[in-house]
């Protein structure tokens, strides 16, 4: 799957393993979980690959989310998740985003950020 990044810092912090320590604050288990997930990610063939994989516990976000998705970056006890937005082959969101009908179809997403939910 084709992972494009919101922006740099994110790349950034998905691909560098000293950036995404940092951001974890020195966790280095954390670090090396989260570019283990980015592996997964790019690995996968198309999105529903990531949605059946249950320890990534892919789910909707709502609110000012909606249309994006979370992964859990280590386990559902840690507050950090990646989100995601599934993108057309065109590189743009789909609307409506139901991800029942397009998850056997999406090949690229969007990582937005690297987020704690709790804060």
């Amino acid at each position: 799957m084709k992972i494009i990044y919101a922006t740099d810092k994110v790349h950034t912090q998905c691909t560098n393993m000293k950036v995404a320590q940092k951001k974890f604050g020195g966790d280095k288990q954390l670090a090396k979980r989260l570019l283990s997930r980015i592996t997964q990610i790019e690995a996968a063939d198309i999105l529903k690959d990531i949605i059946v994989n249950k320890p990534l516990r892919f789910h909707a976000l709502a609110g000012n989310l909606d249309g994006f998705f979370s992964i859990d970056v280590k386990t559902r006890k840690e507050p950090w998740r990646i989100i995601l937005q599934p993108l057309d082959n065109n590189k743009n969101p789909f609307s409506p985003c139901n991800i029942d009908e397009i998850a056997g179809i999406v090949r690229i997403v969007e990582i937005r950020e690297v987020s704690n939910h709790y804060e």
